[in-house]
Parts: structure tokens; C-alpha cells; sequence
């Protein structure tokens, strides 16, 4: 792999050691890892090991009850790896500094799907909490959503078997629509027709 500056091959370890260094698109594409990590503000975040089966099989749910509603409509919905582009700059350099790999992702605007991934703010995006993921969904994340403007975002916790969803106010604003659980039903303006009751999609009968 080559890296950013000089051609030596670099490690994560080596990226991760470098605090007050900062990355762009650029030097994210021209990594050739064995791990996966995300870019977020010019940061390098490991992304955690191999889920374990739950976070699979709850995923792999979501996704596939998302793509039965969106059938023969515009929107599309893609399942980690998947790489989003967010619009956010360097403030002095003005370089494009994040991308991230959310575990499920909707997109209504198909001109953003490239192939190198997502290239703007999907609609919808989903992350399954672990505990070594819990800081960076709940909070950096978050915080990242709501400044690119993605409309909705699902919180989903495996361990508590409780779902989150957050959507935009009209002040730009992510406003909690609800924790969900149990028998609930789970709905979302950008799914309509979407029929998931929260215990089917941690039940791993």
C-alpha cells in the first residue's frame, strides 16, 4: 500500500499513532488494507472485527424487510461494505475528509450511487451498536448525520433489543421519534409500507 506522502507502505497502527495527522478521500481510496476503517473529519476510525452472528442475522433483517418495501420504487438500499461520501470539508484546505460505512444505507437519489459508492447524504442510514462501536454511532456519528442532513437515523441495540429512530425537524434539527421495542411496529416517512414489528427482528428462532 502506498501512502499518503512519501510512497512507504503504512499500517492502520501507523495511521492510528499519528494523532494530529489528517486524511482525505483521496488517501482513503489509496489504502489497501486487510480491516476495514472509516475517515471521519480527516480521522482514521477502526471499524470493529467481525460482527457476531446476532449483529449479522439482525442486519441482514433490517435490510432485507427494507428492500421488500422499496421493490419497484426509486429508493435503493445497500448493506455494509458500502462506502458513503458525506460533504464534509477540510476547513482550511477545503478537501473532501470523510467517508463512512454505515451498516445499512437508503438512497431516493440514484445520480448519488457511483461505483465507488455514495456520493452525497443518503436518506436513511442504520448502525448496529456494539460495544466497540457504542461512542462513535452514538455520539460522533450522530452528530456527523445530523450536520450532512440525512433525513433519518436508526439506532439498533442488539443487547437491549430496542430501536432508536431519529429524524430531521424543520430546524435541521435530529429529533427522537421513539425507542422501540417488543411488539412495536416500525415505521419511517422515507419507507412507507413498511411492515417490521421490532421482536421479529431479534428473534433468532
Amino acid at each position: 500500500m502506498q501512502s499518503y506522502t512519501n510512497h512507504d507502505e503504512k499500517t492502520i497502527e501507523d495511521l492510528l499513532a499519528e494523532p494530529s495527522a489528517e486524511y482525505t478521500i483521496q488517501d482513503y481510496l489509496s489504502w489497501q488494507f486487510d480491516e476495514m476503517v472509516e475517515l471521519i473529519r480527516g480521522k482514521v476510525f477502526r471499524m470493529s472485527p467481525a460482527p457476531n452472528s446476532k449483529h449479522q442475522r439482525v442486519s441482514m433483517f433490517i435490510a432485507g424487510k427494507i428492500f421488500q418495501t422499496l421493490e419497484h420504487k426509486k429508493c435503493v438500499v445497500f448493506h455494509a461494505p458500502f462506502d458513503v461520501f458525506l460533504p464534509v470539508k477540510h476547513p482550511k484546505t477545503g478537501k473532501p475528509n470523510t467517508v463512512v460505512q454505515p451498516d445499512i444505507t437508503v438512497i431516493c437519489d440514484t445520480k448519488k450511487i457511483s461505483d465507488h459508492g455514495c456520493e452525497g447524504s443518503p436518506d436513511l442510514v442504520v448502525e448496529i451498536i456494539s460495544d466497540s462501536t457504542r461512542k462513535k454511532d452514538i455520539q460522533i456519528k450522530f452528530e456527523l448525520y445530523e450536520e450532512c442532513k440525512i433525513n433519518t437515523y436508526w439506532l439498533v441495540f442488539p443487547k437491549e433489543e430496542i430501536i432508536e429512530i431519529f429524524e430531521l425537524n424543520a430546524d435541521g434539527k435530529y429529533e427522537r421519534k421513539g425507542g422501540f421495542s417488543d411488539d412495536d411496529e416500525l415505521a419511517s416517512a422515507i419507507l412507507p409500507g413498511l411492515k417490521m414489528k421490532v421482536s421479529d427482528v431479534f428473534d433468532m428462532n
